[in-house]
């Protein structure tokens, strides 16, 4: 099982770890580590992770992560993180392409 990050759940990291480390730069490494090896446990449980509420496609699924949803998409032999949002925050549908 392979995991691929999309560009806007990079992106979704390096915002808030930026946010993050206004505060403390050592918690911002440690979320970012963190972060990562939480999404690694999807190769070994890839469904570990609940049905998203607001999509009805199973294939979509969700991570929670302290305050954050790590929201990805499950396929036979992939695993793609599409984006990382804040618990309650919106999440818009254009956000979940595959």
């Amino acid at each position: 099982m392979t995991i691929t990050w999309s560009p806007l759940s990079v992106e979704r990291v390096i915002e808030y770890s930026e946010y993050i480390a206004l505060d403390s730069p050592n918690a911002s490494i440690r979320w970012v580590n963190e972060i990562f090896e939480k999404v690694e446990i999807l190769q070994v449980s890839p469904e570990i992770g609940r049905s998203i509420t607001e999509i009805k496609d199973k294939k979509f699924r969700e991570l929670i992560f302290g305050n954050y949803r790590i929201i990805y998409y499950l396929e036979k032999i992939n695993i793609s993180i599409l984006t990382v949002r804040l618990h309650r925050q919106i999440l818009p549908i254009d956000e979940l392409k595959v």
